[in-house]
């Protein structure tokens, strides 16, 4: 019986720490709010750029890793359609237990995780509101899935975006952005804004699904706060190689979820409980009556 639980122990810590791949799986919504934006600047030149947010490409998250061989397949069907202006790809690497992909960061994991869920290579979530898992296509192909999925609009209505970025060194910049967005889209969400600094790419030739070079690389996610407009100052991480760091824009609108008021039962109050109380009063009147007998 010891033997059999040791045998079982090991097969959990297997299956935690090792990489795995899924199959495919339907395109499932995500509640943890809509991300959108994308426009960016090289980390090395001065850009300023407007754009209407109805014109925005969709925002995909693309979560793989340097082994994963069915993860390529997700990536040639994004390549295929990106030329169209439908998307626009951000590649976040896994490194929570990971020992053979060294372009990820245990921070990025845990935010992978905690907006959507198991870290699963490949899965592929659009607006940050639609994911979809595995390599295996719901329609003919995965082009017509992703497709499909980049067209679904967030409904963000009449506005605009305005990003400016100038270097201060290699590694250093500021950043200002503006934000004109309707209020009945916000009224009901908590916004926030942020820079994802992207590596263009990046070489592994050690990569055991032979890509060898690895592009749209998130390194970092710097939080700029909650207001629509503002400047701010930021430091970015050393490249992997070359001289490649971009810097993007980005906003979410997390859903405000409405507090359920504690509503407390009445006391119940027992057919009984006047009956109790009149007997009360009658012994009450019987002990002061018998009290002021004795003091007489």
């Amino acid at each position: 019986m010891r033997r059999l639980i040791q045998i079982g122990v090991t097969s959990l810590l297997l299956l935690a720490i090792l990489p795995f791949t899924s199959s495919g799986g339907p395109t499932i919504e995500v509640d943890s709010g809509a991300i959108f934006g994308g426009q960016w600047a090289q980390a090395n030149m001065s850009a300023t750029s407007t754009q209407n947010l109805s014109e925005l490409p969709a925002i995909v998250e693309d979560y793989t890793a340097t082994w994963c061989e069915n993860c390529l397949e997700v990536e040639h069907a994004l390549d295929t359609i990106e030329p169209y202006g439908l998307i626009q790809q951000y590649q976040f690497h896994r490194s929570i237990g990971e020992t053979q992909d060294p372009f990820g960061t245990e921070v990025l994991d845990e935010r992978w995780e905690e907006r959507y869920g198991l870290r699963q290579p490949p899965t592929v979530v659009f607006n940050g509101t639609l994911k979809k898992v595995g390599s295996v296509p719901e329609f003919d192909s995965l082009e017509e899935d992703y497709s499909s999925l980049a067209n679904q609009s967030l409904n963000l209505g009449m506005g605009s975006t305005t990003m400016t970025w100038t270097p201060t060194s290699d590694l250093t910049g500021t950043i200002a952005w503006s934000l004109t967005i309707e209020d009945s889209v916000t009224a009901d969400a908590r916004m926030n804004v942020s820079v994802w600094i992207v590596e263009a790419s990046a070489e592994f030739e050690e990569g055991s699904n032979g890509k060898g070079i690895y592009p749209h690389i998130v390194r970092e996610i710097i939080d700029l706060g909650s207001q629509s407009n503002g400047t701010q100052s930021i430091e970015l991480p050393q490249p992997f190689d070359g001289d490649d760091l971009q810097i993007h824009l980005m906003y979410s609108l997390t859903p405000i979820v409405a507090e359920t008021p504690v509503v407390i039962d009445p006391p119940v109050v027992s057919e009984e409980t006047p009956a109790l109380g009149i007997l009360s009063s009658l012994a009450m009147c019987v002990i002061v009556a018998f009290c002021r007998r004795e003091v007489d």
